[in-house]
């Protein structure tokens, strides 16, 4: 596969893996709940912070990257060079590829300065079978007479599947305008009707016979088309009044196709007008009026509208969404409002003194934006954070405000590759939980598929075991199998075990080796070896040996990056 060089570009593909992680530290909570958060920072470093425990989980990812023009928020360093800006983009890109889930997608608004760029580089992060479209949105619906050539009126929207054949697109409601076009001039019992063309242009053979209409006219398809059914199928729609020629009965056979039949929506395409979508300027005068006397608002905001159609189609209620570029809060407010959870990063004090109050607004029921459309009457919360310090120091120490359940998301990360979810392992105790060997399973067969090469797959800094899609076909001759368990991790931190001894409960001795064994015997999986971290080990490799244990050490076998 092409790629793309740049200056630095060797640099770059490290910068990621070199992010230490840190810490989330809370600041404010606003409303009830807390699945949705807020977090100020560097967005690099807050992606990081967030993977171990969102790895794999955001259905959808919207962003609004700075589009290197000189035109964004004055906090954003939106005048860089082309290899400064794709040396910038490119560790984001591979750390929010790693938080999408097996299903999900990812959105990218930019403009023709860098947009045919960031198509190659995202080609090359998500993989080009992974790109879905290229949607084209008009951000303006009026010319500028001062451009120097001709009028800028549309930004791309780049969308790419984490997995392209796990992905799921839904469907776009009809508007008002849509569903006056379906009339009723016959009186049919079954109410309004609109009628489509019965012929097509792809090759039928059965779709090659004469019609006769009822004033005796005799019909074929148009030269190089045929009919889209065959004559016995074409003969129960007649029978059933599902064919009009015409309110004179002279016209070509066409299909009537009624509104109440059609419930499914309808299947997007790439040109998304403003009517539909909204624009630069209906988001602009919306955000003034929201944020009204608030200074250093952006000047080219995303329309509410424009997102909402984003996560209509890509997501379902209760899904998480995840904006790294949040700007003015536009995702996050329509995410909301739509009954999706969220994440939004915002860099420098923009996120206290622009999206906090936005989102505050949001929760006590503002009727601005997409409001009216989705019922929005108020109600939810989330949770402000900002980016605190490294979880592990200089020399690999961890820093003294972590505690169990941070750590224990990043040592479950470490061994498994996955994010730790709620409710895992038991708590008050060591268990983590247990990690499965999907690799037990059979595979799906690879047959007809593009080899996979260095040269055609993409670059995974925080490489997971792939899993076939839930409706992969086996390979042949093999026998469905369950997952073996591989190991049961544990964790001694913090002094878990209620140990008030010096060593505080987190040192692996016999009485503690034989507690973790009476619990493990309790677990799904009493037959899994286990990881132990802990501080110190009291215990000799033959014993460890004999009870299946592996030991690792706090904090020089935990990964700092």
């Amino acid at each position: 596969m092409p790629t793309l060089d740049w200056l630095n570009r060797a640099d770059a593909f490290t910068i990621a893996a070199r992010v230490p992680y840190r810490l989330l530290e809370p600041v404010s909570s606003h409303g009830t709940g807390a699945d949705n958060l807020l977090i100020q920072g560097d967005n690099l470093e807050a992606l990081k912070a967030l993977l171990p425990f969102y790895r794999g989980q955001v259905k959808c990812i919207f962003i609004d990257p700075p589009y290197n023009t000189k035109s964004a928020f004055e906090h954003y360093d939106d005048n860089l060079e082309h290899s400064q800006w794709l040396s910038m983009m490119l560790p984001r890109l591979q750390l929010l590829r790693e938080l999408l889930r097996e299903d999900g997608s990812i959105w990218v608004t930019i403009d023709d300065n860098e947009g045919h760029y960031l198509k190659v580089l995202m080609d090359e992060v998500f993989g080009r079978g992974n790109f879905v479209t290229n949607v084209v949105w008009q951000k303006a619906y009026t010319s500028n007479q001062t451009a120097k050539h001709i009028s800028d009126t549309h930004d791309h929207l780049f969308l790419y599947a984490r997995n392209e054949t796990a992905l799921s697109i839904g469907k776009l409601q009809r508007t008002e305008d849509q569903i006056a076009t379906f009339k009723n001039p016959d009186a049919d019992p079954r109410g309004p009707w609109k009628a489509e063309n019965l012929s097509a242009g792809k090759f039928y053979s059965a779709g090659q016979f004469p019609i006769v209409g009822p004033t005796g006219a005799t019909f074929l398809p148009p030269t190089n088309r045929y009919w889209r059914c065959n004559q016995a199928q074409y003969e129960a729609w007649l029978a059933d009044g599902r064919i009009t020629f015409g309110l004179s009965g002279t016209g070509r056979p066409m299909l009537k196709k009624f509104l109440e039949e059609m419930t499914g929506g309808l299947t997007p395409n790439t040109w998304w007008e403003h009517m539909e979508s909204g624009s630069n300027k209906e988001a602009s005068i919306g955000l003034k009026s929201l944020l009204e006397g608030t200074p250093d608002l952006f000047q080219t905001p995303k329309p509410e509208k424009l997102i909402q159609r984003v996560l209509q189609l890509a997501t379902q209620p209760d899904d998480l969404v995840l904006d790294s570029f949040l700007g003015s809060g536009t995702t996050a407010a329509v995410a909301h409002k739509m009954g999706r959870r969220w994440i939004g990063i915002e860099m420098g004090e923009h996120a206290a003194t622009h999206c906090l109050p936005r989102l505050e607004k949001v929760i006590a029921g503002e009727p601005g934006g997409i409001s009216a459309a989705v019922n929005w009457q108020g109600g939810g919360g989330f949770r402000f954070l900002r980016l605190g310090a490294p979880i592990f120091g200089a020399d690999g120490a961890i820093h003294p405000e972590v505690r169990f359940a941070t750590l224990a998301a990043f040592i479950w990360q470490q061994e498994t590759g996955t994010a730790r979810t709620p409710g895992q392992g038991a708590a008050g105790t060591p268990w983590l939980g247990t990690h499965y060997d999907i690799d037990s399973a059979p595979w799906p067969s690879d047959a007809g598929k593009e080899p996979i090469s260095p040269e055609n797959s993409p670059p995974d800094l925080f490489s997971a075991p792939p899993e076939p899609a839930p409706d992969a076909t086996l390979v042949a001759g093999a026998t469905p199998q369950a997952p073996r368990p591989v190991k049961a991790v544990y964790l001694l931190f913090n002094g878990i075990l209620g140990d008030r001894r010096p060593a505080g409960g987190n040192v692996l001795t016999v009485a503690v080796l034989d507690a973790l064994l009476a619990q493990h015997a309790t677990t799904p999986a009493p037959e899994a070896p286990l990881v132990v971290y802990g501080e110190a080990c009291r215990l000799g490799p033959a014993r460890l040996a004999l009870a299946h244990v592996t030991f690792r050490h706090i904090p020089y076998d935990v990964k700092a990056r």
